[in-house]
Order: C-alpha cells, then structure tokens, then sequence
C-alpha cells in the first residue's frame, strides 16, 4: 500500500503542446455532435408530440386567408370548393405495400375566394404500366375535403441528379413555386392529405406517421459524449509521467 502512495506521489503531470491541442479539438468535434444528435433528437419529439396533440383537434376550416404554414403542419383542415382537374398532377416513385405508384395531386379552389390549395388524395399503381399514366376520376362540383396538412420537403440531395421529366403531368417531386406559377392565383403554402370527405374513388390513403427515431438520436449523443469523455480521460493517463526520484 505504501508502495502504490508512494508511486502516485511521485507522478507528475507533463504538458506536451501537440496531444493537448489534438485533445482539445477532439473534444470539441466529439462534444459538437454529440449536442447535435441531442438537439435533433429533441426536436423530433417536440414534433411528434405535436402531431399526437395536432391530431387531437377538430378540423378547422379553410378560407382564402393564407395559413402559417408551419403553425398548420399536422393540424387537421376541411375546405369546401371545386377541384380543377386539368391542372391535376401525379407525383412519381410512391410505393404502397411495395407496389410502385403515384401521388394524386390535385388543386382545389376554394369556395368564395381566389385561393387554392393543393389536395393529395391518395395514391394509385401503375396498373397499365409506367408507359400509360393513371386514370383517376375527380370528382365535379362543389365538394368538402378533410385531411391533414403537411408542408412538402424542399430538400435536394445532391447526390441525385435531377432527371427530365417524362411527363408534365408526372413531377419528381411537389415545388409549391412551380405550382403557383402553373395555376396563376394565390396558393395555400401546406398541402391537405385527404382523409375524409366526398371521395368516391378507389385511392389508397394510407398516411404513416413520421418515423419515431428519437430513441436512436440520444443514444447516438450518448455514444459522442462518451467518447468524448474517454478521450479526456485517455490524454490525463497519458500525460502523467513518473518523476524523478531525488
């Protein structure tokens, strides 16, 4: 026991320039991502608790009044009005079950206003092939739509090259920009995904809730601030020497 007090006694921390730099900026990287895997984690379940609430309420009705898009994202919405079909578009590479399909999108004016708002009622396969579009039905006249509204994603991976089109009506991906230039009026910046309402058709409406990967996100921050922790402890040991005996 004297033996050991006596070789702790005599260590000595020894600074070297160079591994206590590379500490530090280990430090900062790991803890770095560590806080943004946290962050990311917290801000998912903010949302997916605010989807739960969200889905909670009653709908409330559309008007020609732009909504805050980011206040109306999972909120339920019912809006009565007439579709307007020739500007009906298909959003391509949708699966269901694993088939391959399309999104059906299609503006509805809404009643007593200038207004549109862009209505996703459900996919459908590509029972012809992808060499014949799909044939969908839409209904005429004054019609009620109730769904929840989403906001399209307007993230581009860069590692995708943009491919042409082969269709105007078949997009790669919904641009509320290209939109609104398309129908030349006002357009609610959300998109209603169809749950309800006069629907008499044969679509899929099947809208999975967002992925709860909250669990991964913070055990992600733990294994960088772990490791974080590791390094520091790792450049103590190692930057204790024995000192000279006098």
């Amino acid at each position: 026991m004297l033996f050991y007090t006596k070789l702790i006694c005599n260590m000595r921390f020894q600074f070297r320039f160079i591994p206590t730099l590379a500490m530090l900026l280990g430090l900062i990287i790991l803890i770095y991502l560590g806080a943004w895997q946290h962050g990311k984690g917290e801000r998912l379940a903010h949302e997916l608790a605010q989807r739960a609430e969200r889905s909670q309420l009653g709908p409330t009705v559309v008007t020609g009044q732009l909504l805050d898009a980011q206040a109306a994202q999972d909120a339920p919405f019912t809006v009565v009005g007439t579709y307007e079909a020739e500007h009906q578009i298909f959003l391509d590479n949708r699966q269901e079950n694993g088939q391959p399909g399309v999104h059906v999108i299609t503006p509805l004016k809404i009643e007593g206003s200038e207004t549109r708002i862009l209505i996703n009622r459900g996919w459908v396969g590509w029972t012809l092939g992808r060499s014949v579009m799909p044939v969908v039905a839409t209904p005429a006249g004054r019609i009620q739509v109730t769904g929840l509204a989403v906001v399209p994603s307007t993230k581009k991976f860069f590692l995708m090259p943009d491919h042409p089109e082969a269709s105007a009506k078949l997009w790669e991906k919904l641009d509320m920009s290209r939109f609104q230039s398309l129908l030349g009026h006002p357009l609610q910046p959300v998109v209603l995904q169809q749950t309800g309402g006069d629907a008499p058709d044969t679509l899929v409406r099947h809208w999975p809730p967002p992925e709860d990967r909250v669990g991964k996100h913070r055990g992600y921050a733990f294994q960088w601030f772990g490791m974080a922790g590791a390094l520091f402890l790792f450049y103590l040991f190692a930057s204790f020497r024995k000192g000279e005996s006098v």
